[in-house]
């Protein structure tokens, strides 16, 4: 392939985000030929000793969101073996390193790469011990997660389990800023070998995480980052295996700390600090990886701009009945998750409801919370309005694990202990004929969440 030969970038996305949409279109802009490698598209033939891939690709941007994934293995199996067949950035190997917290803080200390303390053990109680011992506040995740999510601050009262849900759970010791002072971290973007961009992520009033997707603010952090802080995000995705990744950093009492390096990251957040999108380096990241030829400038002038619009590119649709919805109960059996247990428990679906809601006590019972913020909520029969505190819930439906902001109520003079609104159920196809219990009865006027949230 010489130089001025197009290039065929396939982007693995099973998904329809704006970093893959902007990353198909940057490489449409700058000359070279993209392909949306999707559930419609996609295909891999043994046939006679020979291997093929459909679409053909000469590389491949891996941008699977294995952490959000209800399928990940055969999910990393299908990066695998399309990594087996095009060179792939972000190689599936290094995307389990990155997806996984404990391994990624693994990689990085033995690279020599400051990280927070963190306890990974596979007894509840050796977690409470430790967590004891400390004898202060400390972080409690789960080892795969995304956009804060399963994420809590526990003290050294409280008890926490060794998984929540179906998930592996983790002790990080907690690194806060001065009191009275807004908790912030941030968050460098890396592409193959320079930093692209990055800002300081602020938590949003009472939370303190400073996840985007939580409501968190941004703001360009420019050239206050020193020199050695941009170096210890190169080292780290270097050490994780990456091509590109927003490292995401805290400064301690010593110095900055690595917290994540994260191989799917968003734009949308970068963009509005900076101004920058990383999509056209990506995509130049990936031409120049298959032996193709971009224009730096030309890369720079698109970067001011993140055209997330439905790319050429994106195959047809499948027919609906390939695409066909999980069916799930009117009442189905669920398992709901906190940081001290986990309980299985009716639900109940309601399409009228925006966001799942959970009963106090079993809120209280599961460890579930810290509360985020209160919204407000009316009665369909009866117009009024109230205010509930809302709080993290993992909730496992069907086989599948979804991380939900639910409202706590006192649902005790009702039936059911967990209603399931819509956040959960647009995954789903509702049949009101099913239901796992044999002698419910239906409930009055379930409450419906309104759209004003203080």
């Amino acid at each position: 392939m010489t130089a001025s030969t197009p290039v065929t970038v396939g982007v693995l996305s099973l998904h329809n985000s704006k970093e893959t949409k902007a990353i198909c279109n940057a490489v449409e802009a700058l000359g070279h030929e993209p392909a949306w490698l999707r559930r419609e598209n996609t295909e891999v033939e043994v046939s006679d000793g020979e291997v093929t891939l459909r679409p053909d690709v000469d590389v491949v941007v891996n941008r699977l969101l294995l952490s959000k994934s209800t399928e990940p293995c055969e999910e990393l199996g299908l990066a695998r073996t399309v990594a087996q067949l095009r060179p792939t950035l972000n190689d599936p190997a290094a995307t389990l390193t990155a997806m996984h917290k404990v391994a990624t803080a693994a990689a990085l200390a033995r690279s020599d790469i400051p990280v927070p303390d963190a306890l990974l053990a596979l007894e509840s109680e050796r977690l409470n011990a430790r967590l004891a011992a400390t004898g202060s506040e400390a972080v409690y995740k789960t080892a795969i997660g995304t956009n804060g999510g399963g994420t809590w601050k526990v003290g050294p009262g409280e008890r926490v389990n060794a998984r929540v849900g179906n998930r592996y759970a983790f002790l990080q010791s907690l690194i806060e800023r001065d009191p009275g002072e807004r908790a912030r971290d941030l968050r460098v973007y890396v592409v193959g070998d320079r930093v692209v961009g990055s800002m300081f992520r602020y938590a949003p009033e009472n939370d303190w995480r400073t996840n985007v997707a939580l409501g968190g603010e941004v703001e360009n952090a420019g050239e206050e980052i020193p020199e050695s802080v941009r170096d210890i995000a190169l080292r780290a995705t270097d050490a994780v295996g990456l091509d590109y990744a927003g490292v995401d950093l805290v400064e301690g009492e010593d110095g900055w700390l690595v917290l994540e390096v994260n191989p799917t990251a968003g734009f949308k957040g970068l963009y509005e600090a900076t101004g920058i999108s990383p999509a056209p380096y990506i995509a130049a990241h990936a031409v120049e990886a298959a032996g193709g030829a971009v224009a730096d400038d030309r890369v720079a002038e698109l970067a001011t701009v993140l055209d997330d619009s439905v790319p050429d590119c994106r195959p047809s649709a499948a027919p609906t009945s390939a695409r066909e919805p999980q069916s799930i109960g009117y009442i189905e059996d669920v398992i709901v998750s906190g940081t001290g247990g986990s309980e299985t428990v009716l639900a109940k679906s309601d399409t009228g409801a925006t966001r799942t809601s959970i009963d106090t006590g079993l809120a209280a019972e599961i460890g579930a919370g810290p509360i985020k913020s209160i919204t407000r909520v009316k009665s369909g029969s009866r117009k009024v309005s109230k205010s509930r505190p809302v709080v993290d819930l993992v909730v496992a439906v069907g086989g599948s694990r979804h991380t939900v902001t639910a409202s706590v109520e006192d649902r005790s003079h009702m039936q059911y202990p967990v209603l399931l609104g819509r956040d959960i159920l647009q995954h789903y196809r509702v049949d009101v004929s099913r239901r796992a219990d044999t002698d419910g009865e239906d409930e009055d006027n379930e409450e419906e969440e309104a759209s004003v949230e203080e």
